[in-house]
């Protein structure tokens, strides 16, 4: 039977001070999320391990998940951070691509308070060595940069990427378009895979109802298709809106009722281990 994998979700400890983010003013995401924390809702959905991804932009967060990982079995693989635009890059990934269980790095769009910046000469080469090596990239992004993102991926067009939250649509307004026009955009790129995950954090956080994320959950679907769609938590960020079960749940409802088993198990894991290369599992 195929593993089951949660593709996306966060550990950390706030006396780290990695977190600026992370304020008392957030009391929800404000303590420590560790393994132990998340391995009771592994045990209900019988998830085997998961893809812990940077929730920092240093180098010392991704190296404390490396480490965090060699003692648990269940963080099957780490995405790290890493600045394309720090002429050091290079020296950095080429450290941290020796741990085994590094699968690739995360590069955050979406803290760019000008998305042109995307397609400055040295961002473009920096992602153009990393596509030639076949190196898988998380792209976290808002829907109103997936234009711009367009553009950097048609020249970048073998970058095994895949994008975070559904690229964070507007879905406390119930926007779909331009969101919809730009990832059908995104999925005519054969190497751009999905995340479905990050959603409840972008609906209204007391007030959502399942039925706010199917027309979201569907149109990704059908984009990108059976083969490049994963499951992701986004936990424990996702607590600010929803718990775990109920992360499952809005996914679970909005699935094609023609999708069967084969479907459901790429969707929960397969998918997961082919884009992070998690062969030996």
């Amino acid at each position: 039977m195929t593993m089951r994998i949660d593709a996306h979700q966060h550990y950390w400890k706030i006396d780290r001070g990695d977190y600026g983010w992370i304020t008392p003013a957030i009391p929800t995401l404000y303590r420590d999320f560790l393994p132990d924390h998340l391995a009771p809702h592994f045990a209900a959905f019988r998830i085997d391990g998961s893809i812990a991804v940077q929730a920092a932009p240093t180098l010392e967060e991704t190296r404390y998940l490396l480490s965090l990982a060699e003692q648990h079995p269940s963080i099957l693989g780490v995405v790290g951070w890493l600045d394309l635009f720090d002429p050091e890059h290079r020296k950095h990934y080429e450290t941290f691509r020796r741990h085994p269980k590094f699968v690739g790095f995360r590069v955050m769009i979406q803290e760019m308070p000008d998305a042109e910046r995307m397609l400055e000469p040295a961002f473009v080469e920096a992602l153009r060595g990393y596509a030639e090596e076949d190196v898988p990239v998380d792209l976290l992004l808002t829907s109103n940069q997936l234009d711009v993102a367009v553009r950097l991926l048609h020249r970048v067009p073998g970058l095994r990427g895949v994008i975070d939250h559904i690229a964070k649509p507007r879905i406390r307004d119930g926007e779909i378009e331009p969101w919809l026009e730009r990832m059908r955009d995104m999925a005519r790129l054969p190497n751009i895979w999905c995340k479905l995950s990050g959603m409840v954090t972008e609906a209204e956080h007391e007030r959502w109802e399942r039925e706010d994320f199917v027309a979201y959950i569907q149109n990704t679907i059908e984009l990108f298709g059976p083969d490049r769609v994963m499951f992701g938590s986004d936990w424990p960020v996702c607590l600010m809106a929803a718990r775990y079960d109920q992360v499952v749940d809005i996914l679970e409802h909005a699935l094609p009722d023609r999708w069967g088993p084969s479907e459901r198990e790429k969707l929960f894991g397969a998918n997961a281990k082919t884009f992070y290369k998690l062969q030996a599992l």
